[in-house]
Formats: C-alpha cells, structure tokens, sequence
C-alpha cells in the first residue's frame, strides 16, 4: 500500500512525497481511513510507530475541506501533548505535512515566554498543538476560546497520566464542544485511560497495530551487569570502541546525573549534552538542534525527554540507570529503530537494580541476552555474588536469632510455670500450719464451768 491509496488530497501528497515517504506504517494506513470516516479512534501504538501523522494527515485533509476564509481563524483542532519537546515535534510535523494547504498552527507550551504564542492566537490559527499547563493558563486569560474545536487530540495519554495531568486533561475535555471527533493515542492502555477513553470518545475504532507494553521488534536489546561506579567508564569504553555508535541516547534517573555524567564525558573528549527539567527551554532546543545536526554524538537525558525525542538515525539508546517505572523503558528505547530502521538498545544493571530488570523482562515478555564479555564483568559478578551470600547470611543469622529468642521465651514460661507451682505448694503449706497454731492453742485454755 501507498499514501495514494488511502484517498489522500493532492497538497498533502505532494508534502509526504517531499518528506521522502512513499508507504504508510501500519498505524497510518489504518488508523487514516477511519479518522477521514469521521470515526472517533483509539490508537495504541509504540514511539516511533508514525502515529502523529496517523492523525495529522486526516486532521489537516478535513480542515482543508472545510477551510474557514475569514481572517479571524477560530481554533478548530486542538492537539494535547505531555511535554514540550514533543508538541515542538508535532507542530513540526504539522509544517511539514501542511505545506501545501494554506492552513496555520501554533504550538503553546509553558517555560518561555507567551508573548509570540499569544500574537499567533490572536492573529487565528486552525490548529492549536499545546501541554495542559499553558493551555489552561491562556484560557483563564482569555486568549484561547474552544468553542469552535472539531478536532480534539489526546496524545501520550498514558504519559500525562505518569505526569499527573490526569484533571488538566479533564478539565480541558469539560471546555470542548460535546459535537466533536475525539482521537486517544497511547503507548499502553492503564484502567484510567480506559475510564478517560470512555467518557470522552463515542463509539470509538479501536486500532492496536503491537501488543501493548512490548517493545519494537527491530531494536536489539541486550544488558551489561555492572558496578554502580564503573557504568561511566563502561560507557566511555563502549562509546570508544564501537565506532558504529554515531548518535547515542544515553538516559539516566536524576537530573544531577545527566550533568554529572557529561562531565565525565566532556573530560573524555567525547561530544555529549544534556536535556532534562532543569535545562531552560532554549538550552534544551538548542541541545536537541545539536544532536540533530550531528554536532552533538551523545544526548544524554532524563524520562521527560524519552518521548519527546523524534530524532530517525538513533543508532543506540543506553539506559544508563535502568528505570524503576517498567513502561519507561519502552517508550526509551522506542527512540531508536524509527522510521522503519534497526536500532539497538544497551542497559546498565547494578546490584541494586536487579529487580527492575526482572519487572522489564516481565513486562516486555523476553529475557533480555547478557553481554558478559566487557571489562568490569568479572568485578560485577564478583560483588554479586558478595552480597547475594551477606544476604543469605543475615538470613540464616535473623533465623537463628529467631530460634534462639523462641526457645528462650518457652524456657522462661516453664520456669515461669515452676516458680508458680513452688509459691502455690509453699503457701498451702503455711495455711496448714497457721491451722494447726490456732487449734493446740484453744485446746489448752480452761473450760468454763
């Protein structure tokens, strides 16, 4: 199949020609026919699957149709995204696929300034891509009305419930006209996006091209067992000697470490940034711009970024700490292995986070192959094995105490036991005497007459 063949209007062919696509992934050439259908849709896809133009393209084809010719556009379609970086990404990809079509966006989004992103509002656009936060501070202001939205997109749903974003949502939903068509895209489909599912889409299409929580078939996992305080050399070692890593997604659990860690690889002599919270809106685009235009070999990022990154020639993700959230390691290596591409994917595992990488096999239904033949392996399986026989010895010393204290305790009750039955016989025996006391007594006083 062909973008052709899926009754696409020429402006928005002509743009995906240009864009270097000829066949729709499977998401698109489901998802598409029925959102043109005018079909309400949930779409559980992985990261990378091409879901934004599943919905984007049939977005901007009925807009086109019905395009509005007075100056005073009102709001027509309105994306909803967890993040920044990936409104950016969708709004990117609106320019790009819209090209043709004459139609305007804007995408809003908190942390810079909303002077630009209000002239936009105000001037009229037809698409509105934004994050809850900002789009509900411009309502309270005034500056963004959603009577006229017909086209209403819940991106990452699953991702703004992990992001707490679960009432913003709702409360946006509250403002929308209840006459609209609703599209629901989400990575892994929890109870509560079901429950939000149901309340705001009507008789919804339901198009699932993976099973949900599993990771992308073309992405080449496999783990390193490692010391906590080796993993920087360890990355080092790998980012220098496989020449075939030449743009690397390294993410860790803390802010604090993503910096740390470009040190460390800066003082190496190996080209890296870092993207995450703490990093203002321009440090973060212009990180991102660098890592695109292969200025920049490593982005190393935080699970704010594991979504927002649509970057096609990520030849490695590295999960640099592996996430104690299960999901969050699909979504990571989701960024590699785009566009049809074979990625591969590489984890750090220490001691302590063993058990996430049984959570992560668990979740993605594989065992996931060990690397044992690097450098600081043998250091690793030896600190292992260190700690798992303390474990088992303050096992059998917590048994033991156990044992000792029960016996302890019993012993003490008999002599518990003991002690009440002597006191019991040595009072009867006082009694006895008392008795016989008080009897020889009145037998030896006179008797009266």
């Amino acid at each position: 199949m062909q973008f052709k063949d899926l009754n696409l209007i020429d402006p928005l062919l002509r743009a995906v020609r240009e864009a270097g696509y000829d066949e729709p992934t499977p998401i698109q050439a489901q998802a598409i026919p029925h959102i043109l259908a005018g079909k309400d849709l949930i779409g559980s896809a992985q990261t990378g699957t091409g879901k934004t133009a599943a919905f984007s393209l049939p977005i901007l084809q009925l807009l086109y149709n019905k395009r509005v010719k007075n100056k005073q556009r009102p709001i027509r379609a309105l994306i909803l995204s967890p993040t920044r970086e990936l409104s950016l990404q969708i709004g990117d990809n609106i320019a790009t696929y819209g090209k043709f079509t004459r139609l305007r966006h804007t995408v809003i989004f908190g942390g810079v300034s909303q002077n630009r992103q209000v002239r936009d509002l105000e001037r009229g656009v037809d698409v509105v891509v934004a994050t809850p936060g900002r789009l509900l501070d411009l309502m309270q202001q005034g500056y963004v009305n959603l009577n006229e939205v017909e086209f209403f997109v819940l991106d990452e749903a699953d991702r703004m419930l992990d992001m707490g974003f679960i009432n913003d949502m709702r409360r946006v939903i509250k403002e929308l006209p209840e006459k609209r068509q609703s599209l629901l895209f989400s990575a892994t489909m929890p109870q509560e996006i079901q429950d939000l599912a149901s309340q705001m889409l009507r008789n919804p299409i339901m198009v699932e091209v993976t099973p949900q929580s599993t990771t992308v078939d073309k992405i080449d996992q496999s783990v390193f067992f490692v010391n906590k305080n080796d993993k920087r050399d360890l990355l080092i070692h790998i980012l220098r000697d496989d020449q075939s890593i030449s743009r690397a997604l390294v993410f860790t659990r803390t802010k604090h470490g993503a910096d740390r860690l470009v040190q460390k690889l800066d003082q190496s002599r190996i080209r890296a940034e870092a993207i995450h919270g703490n990093k203002t809106q321009n440090a973060r685009q212009k990180a991102l711009s660098n890592f695109k235009a292969g200025k920049t070999r490593v982005l190393v990022a935080t699970d704010i970024a594991s979504r927002g990154i649509d970057v096609d020639d990520v030849t490695h993700v590295i999960n640099f700490d592996l996430p104690n959230e299960t999901e969050s390691y699909v979504h990571r290596i989701g960024r590699t292995a785009r566009a049809g591409a074979e990625g591969i994917a590489y984890s750090f595992c220490d001691a302590s986070e063993r058990q996430y990488l049984k959570d992560i096999e668990k979740l993605i239904r594989l065992s996931v192959p060990v690397i044992e033949d690097h450098p600081y392996a043998e250091a690793a399986q030896a600190a292992y094995e260190e700690a798992r026989q303390l474990s088992a010895n303050n096992s059998r010393n917590r048994n033991n105490r156990r044992r000792r204290s029960g016996g302890s305790r019993s012993q003490n009750g008999g002599n518990r036991q003991n002690s009440g039955g002597n006191d019991g016989r040595n009072r009867n025996r006082r009694s006895r005497n008392r008795s016989e006391q008080r009897s020889g007594n009145r037998a030896s006083q006179p008797q009266s007459e």
